[in-house]
């Protein structure tokens, strides 16, 4: 899959290896952050990669400095502002771990710099991540005034315990490659500039094994993660209610004004 139909912008697509399909985030100069249109083609795009046969293994990366700075404040004020967009990107968030859940492809993400949002449920929901030194994982939804939704309630307890899960989720306090990897909270980290080479050869490795075996043994694994479902639609429904309060006018506000927020109020 070249993106055949020209339909996905927010990626760039390469084959590094035989079977193996890039999707690099392409808006370097914006932090790889997600518009409207980008949210929704992160959320499609596996359901085309699973049923690719060319495809038997993806990397997903950020061009430049950045793996994906999340959703951009656009996107975010629209939410404080309209239901039907509230409706909208509840499905939408709610597909992207379920899609990524249920693709038959080995994913392995490659994550350098900043990882937040939308960018950061796919990075830590790839079958194996990789993180750079400089990577900085934050899930920042307290600090903008918003429940932890997205995938942190389905993911972060069971990777790297329900303590750590809560001090980082509550606190926002971001988390480095080499601490990430320590905790468990993504699979490898390495050296920057080898990142995207060890990419490479890992999803080669999983290119090259037994397809069945492998799709067969994620989507058995993946099982804990499904089995978190009812928790997961608890946060996301929670996150989309907290999108119409008034603690997200704050946070969105200090983030324009490079501030700390003030909830006091």
């Amino acid at each position: 899959m070249s993106d055949r139909n020209g339909r996905y912008k927010a990626f760039d697509f390469d084959w590094p290896s035989d079977g193996v399909l890039r999707l690099t985030f392409n808006r370097p100069e914006r932090l790889n952050t997600l518009d409207r249109q980008g949210h929704q083609e992160i959320t499609d795009i596996w359901r085309d990669i699973s049923a690719d046969p060319d495809v038997r293994a993806v990397i997903l990366c950020g061009a430049g400095r950045a793996f994906s700075a999340g959703g951009d404040f656009e996107l975010v004020e629209e939410l404080t502002d309209s239901y039907a967009a509230k409706v909208r990107v509840w499905q939408e968030a709610r597909d992207l771990v379920y899609n990524i859940l249920d693709c038959t492809k080995p994913i392995v993400s490659a994550i350098q710099g900043s990882a937040v949002g939308a960018g950061l449920v796919a990075g830590l929901l790839a079958d194996i991540s990789i993180a750079g030194k400089s990577a900085r994982l934050a899930d920042g939804h307290t600090r903008l005034g918003v429940a932890a939704g997205d995938h942190a309630v389905i993911l972060w307890p069971l990777l790297c315990s329900m303590a750590k899960a809560k001090y980082h989720l509550l606190l926002c306090d971001p988390v480095k490659g080499e601490e990430a990897e320590r905790i468990g909270l993504v699979s490898l980290c390495v050296e920057d500039d080898v990142l995207q080479d060890k990419a490479v050869e890992i999803a080669a490795r999983l290119a090259a094994g037994a397809p069945t075996a492998i799709r067969f043994t994620k989507h058995a694994l993946n099982n804990w993660m499904r089995m978190a479902g009812p928790a997961f639609d608890a946060s996301l429904a929670l996150e989309m209610l907290g999108f119409g309060g008034p603690e997200v006018k704050e946070g969105l506000a200090s983030f324009r004004e490079k501030r700390r927020p003030d909830f006091s109020a």
